[in-house]
């Protein structure tokens, strides 16, 4: 059975694996038909993501068709198609326990920290399969990305009326700017990249982007759009040790900022005169739940969300390991990237 390793940082290469065997009590053998390539992917890549071990078969973004299941199984039968909950978690630790699987004392998440699914096949754990009878594998690949986004505006608790910052307009970033919008409230983009300052303007309907000059004028703009007050939430998408260690600027008093981005540096903002003063919250957020997963499905399934603006680059599972150095060129316009496998 074919598949791809990342074997370290910046070399892949095609492996020969074994097939999987027949599932086990609670699990299903799924086909893998698609495969989005997100951040992790590509820090993964660079050798920035903390989480990461090699050599490791990539992929968590996945679209699957159901082939088998195993006993007990009653949540998913053959020939399903599936978006992957790719949070492995153990069902007995104290998180666990309170239904915090996301953050899980023993978590892995597929192509992470344990092998996922640039490979034909896998075995899987049911309960982690989302079945849907109307998306095809593309828009299936697409509800994890979401689904991080969605979990970082609930962490946020946003409200209509609210203004919300994002900064960082990258696959996350977006997916932050598609429930902000549910949840009725102001968006309001921050990124480095004018292009993707366009994208969210012309294809998500942002009102208002601010494009970052580190001199301090986007925090004057900022506060030009809110009069005078800031934003009730920040959520920043970036992994940037110097934007993260910024944020908390933005913020209006009693605001509240959401670190869904990931950095292994250390971050330093003042106390007194920013979190203190303004009696901040300060939020992470890790991975998505379940249900996360099941409402994604069902406002692509309405239309209330449109999948369509979101690809903007293929590869057949052949052709990855040359196309994806490509995709790392911020020249390249990648927004999200979907690898084909088989039909």
């Amino acid at each position: 059975m074919k598949a791809i390793q990342l074997e370290k940082p910046g070399t892949f290469r095609p492996l020969d694996v074994p097939e999987p065997g027949p599932p086990a009590v609670g699990e299903a053998l799924v086909q893998v038909h698609a495969v989005g390539i997100c951040g992790t992917d590509f820090s993964g890549y660079r050798g920035t993501m903390p989480f990461y071990s090699y050599p490791r078969i990539p992929g968590h973004e996945l679209g699957v068709t159901v082939l088998a299941v195993g006993e007990g199984v009653a949540n998913v039968q053959p020939g399903d198609r599936c978006a992957v909950e790719p949070y492995i978690n153990c069902q007995r630790c104290y998180s666990c326990r309170r239904g915090l699987t996301n953050c899980c004392e023993s978590h892995q998440t597929l192509g992470v920290m344990c092998d996922g699914g640039l490979c034909e096949r896998m075995l899987l754990p049911a309960r982690k399969l989302h079945f849907s009878r109307q998306l095809g594998m593309d828009q299936l690949a697409l509800v994890e990305t979401l689904a991080i986004g969605c979990h970082a505006v609930d962490r946020g608790q946003v409200r209509a009326g609210d203004n919300v910052l994002v900064i960082g307009a990258g696959p996350i970033g977006l997916s932050v700017i598609e429930f902000v919008k549910l949840a009725g409230a102001t968006c309001i983009v921050l990124d480095v990249n004018e292009a993707r300052l366009e994208f969210c303007r012309r294809r998500m309907g942002v009102p208002h982007t601010i494009v970052a000059r580190g001199d301090g004028a986007e925090l004057t703009t900022l506060a030009d759009l809110t009069n005078r007050q800031l934003a009730d939430v920040v959520i920043d998408a970036t992994g940037s040790r110097q934007s993260m260690s910024r944020a908390l600027e933005f913020c209006a008093f009693g605001g509240r900022l959401v670190y869904v981005g990931i950095t292994q540096q250390e971050l330093v903002f003042p106390h007194a005169p920013v979190m203190h003063r303004r009696e901040l919250t300060l939020i992470g957020s890790r991975n998505a739940r379940s249900s996360d997963f099941t409402r994604i499905i069902r406002l692509i399934e309405e239309g209330v969300i449109d999948t369509a603006p979101w690809i903007t680059h293929r590869a057949s599972f052949d052709d990855l390991i040359a196309e994806f150095p490509r995709w790392l060129e911020p020249a390249s316009g990648v927004i999200k990237a979907m690898v084909a496998l088989g039909s």
